[in-house]
């Protein structure tokens, strides 16, 4: 089973211990080892660090799966943990995060989501999860 992530890229960083909660519990409880999460944002970021420190304790697998070739300077610091999903490298720049996003929702069977506004793409994902019948747990 594979777990990805969407939430707001401005979430406060007061939920990453609740973030930390959940991951555990997928992790120990439920035996997921497999991990996709985006590089945008906030909540990207501190579900990033988690894994991060989960790889090393736990000896769960994650990529980072990347919108965009990213510029060298840009580059996130566990580049060898990254990806691009197959076909994007024929999608307009304007829509390479959504398509990034769908082929997340597409590859995953639980989705972790910190959604507070009924607008934007972590409310979008995050219905189209409950619309393909994926595990959601909220933040």
């Amino acid at each position: 089973m594979i777990c990805t992530f969407f939430g707001h890229r401005d979430a406060p960083e007061s939920i990453k211990p609740l973030l930390r909660k959940v991951l555990l519990k997928l992790i120990e409880n439920q035996g997921i080892t497999q991990f996709y999460v985006g590089h945008q944002g906030n909540f990207d970021t501190m579900a990033r660090s988690l894994l991060v420190e989960f790889e090393q304790t736990h000896g769960i697998r994650y990529e980072i799966v990347l919108a965009y070739l990213p510029k060298k300077e840009n580059m996130p610091s566990a580049a060898e943990h990254t990806i691009l999903p197959e076909g994007i490298e024929t999608v307009p720049p304007r829509f390479a995060i959504e398509y990034r996003n769908k082929w997340m929702l597409d590859h995953s069977d639980i989705v972790v989501t910190y959604v507070r506004r009924s607008f934007g793409g972590a409310a979008k994902f995050k219905e189209m999860a409950q619309k393909k019948k994926k595990t959601v747990i909220e933040i």
